[in-house]
């Protein structure tokens, strides 16, 4: 139900769009906050500054405001605000570090997180850094307990509730792409068409699908390729290992693809590889299946949620190169079952297409906003 009046948000996020190291949250972050907009309200998105910015944009009627950095943009944000008249809804994104603004904003504030990193820290940092990348978020968590928070899955939902979060409302993601009304005929023939879609950060282990193309080949005798969609820092040391691994003729990298080209290349493809340390939800998964793509994921609670095991795409015995070369090996004995799995793929990536899911949440959000404090 629409809101008559105009309502202020504010999204606290380190990364707005056009941060060349945004992903899939900003993508649903950028949805949720253009349907606001859409209403009729008023949307602020402050944001770090990143190289070549400029201060201030509008992207799709919501003002984006860029300022500070990694440890500065805390006090940037506190020094604006406080020149600002009352926003009726401010929304904290927790990225490992929230914006703490429970603590300095005295306007209604509610928590977004995506998933709690945990292993993540250990992704990106070594010891001691991870481990106290790890602690305080625990601590922050625990500092959090009365506010309301919201999550895309219930995996995260329950991290949440285990955390001591009272109040957590699960909302999911959405995606842009349309399920395919036809599905294109595509047999499990070879070589294996392998794909993965993600920005190239260690916790993503893109060089885990990299090691299993080499064991498919050298251990199953299994012909297959891999497509690599995304950019991101650990692309040199990606491309180190096609080359130390002599899979240049098998593995292709597309660098940052238009929407247009990765549904393509999404269609093309036999499987979506997904190989995280940790997601709160199968962003990626999803659009995959709206184009007929089953996955095949690592069994990370998330990604388990977000692929329906044996209907939709399989989930990998572990957590490994070989055990993902094994679960790709194995699909040849489902091959009378691949065609139904990409059926009840397509079927299900329709319920999760922005048009069924943004105005829920939009919905929510106009009550938060609305609610007495």
């Amino acid at each position: 139900m629409k809101t008559a009046r105009c309502v202020r948000f504010l999204m606290l996020n380190w990364r707005d769009p056009h941060n060349p190291l945004a992903g899939g949250a900003e993508r649903v972050t950028h949805a949720y906050l253009r349907g606001l907009v859409e209403r009729g309200h008023e949307v602020t998105w402050f944001a770090n500054a990143f190289e070549d910015c400029t201060a201030e944009q509008m992207i799709d009627g919501i003002r984006v405001l860029r300022a500070g950095g990694k440890f500065t943009s805390w006090t940037k944000v506190r020094k604006w605000h406080s020149e600002q008249k009352p926003f009726d809804l401010v929304i904290d994104q927790h990225h490992g570090i929230p914006w703490y603004a429970p603590v300095w904003c005295p306007d209604k504030c509610v928590a977004y997180i995506h998933e709690v990193l945990g292993p993540i820290w250990d992704s990106f940092y070594s010891w001691p850094i991870s481990t106290i990348g790890k602690w305080q978020e625990k601590l922050t968590l625990r500092q959090y307990g009365a506010v309301q928070f919201w999550t895309a899955s219930s995996y995260t939902r329950e991290l949440l509730e285990g955390q001591g979060i009272r109040s957590v409302t699960q909302i999911p993601y959405g995606v842009d792409v349309r399920a395919l009304e036809d599905l294109p005929e595509k047999e499990l023939d070879e070589p294996l068409r392998l794909i993965t879609v993600s920005r190239l950060a260690p916790n993503k282990q893109v060089d885990h699908a990299i090691a299993a193309l080499k064991i498919l080949h050298e251990e199953h005798g299994l012909e297959a390729n891999l497509k690599i969609v995304g950019q991101g820092q650990e692309e040199s040391t990606l491309r180190q290992l096609v080359v130390g691994l002599g899979l240049q003729d098998h593995v292709e990298f597309f660098g940052a693809i238009s929407e247009a080209n990765k549904e393509k290349a999404l269609k093309e493809s036999h499987f979506l590889l997904h190989t995280s340390v940790r997601e709160g939800w199968g962003l990626n998964v999803v659009e995959a299946n709206a184009m007929g793509t089953p996955a095949i994921v690592y069994p990370s609670p998330g990604l388990v949620e977000s692929t329906l095991h044996r209907e939709t795409g399989l989930v990998a015995d572990e957590d490994s190169p070989s055990g993902l070369a094994a679960t790709i090996a194995g699909v040849q004995s489902h091959d009378g079952a691949y065609q139904d799995w990409r059926v009840t793929a397509r079927d299900r990536a329709a319920d999760f297409h922005w048009d069924n899911v943004l105005p829920k949440a939009c919905d929510q959000l106009e009550e938060w906003a609305s609610a007495e404090r």
